[in-house]
């Protein structure tokens, strides 16, 4: 995992960081720019994960992180365009190890439904 991303791919910290800022101000009322300096690294982690999709930044994160076809079908072109971006940078990032683990998954898989 990249050390500026979440656990869940659906930030970076660096990228988005005027997107946290003003998520925290909406949901929180809490100005990061007099905060960020006493809050321990835990807090801040807790608050980021709590932030709901009605904040700048959880709106994003859920057009990102979207999977259900219908839904991104529905989208418009501004939500499909930072969807498909997202999802272009995270297969980007995928190792060679990755990509070979998920290809000898991906034929475990097909073998047992070809029944062997």
């Amino acid at each position: 995992m990249n050390p500026r991303e979440s656990s869940d791919a659906g930030y970076d910290l660096v990228n988005d960081f005027g997107l946290i800022v003003s998520s925290f101000q909406t949901q929180y009322g809490i100005r990061l720019s007099k905060e960020l300096d006493s809050m321990k690294w835990d807090e801040f982690r807790d608050l980021i994960s709590g932030l709901n999709e009605r904040t700048p930044l959880g709106n994003i994160i859920a057009i990102r992180t979207e999977t259900d076809p219908d839904a991104i079908k529905a989208f418009s072109p501004e939500a499909r365009r930072i969807h498909d971006e997202w999802q272009n940078k995270r297969a980007e990032e995928i190792t060679p190890q990755d990509y070979e683990r998920a290809m000898r998954e991906l034929e475990d898989i097909m073998k047992g439904l070809a029944g062997g």
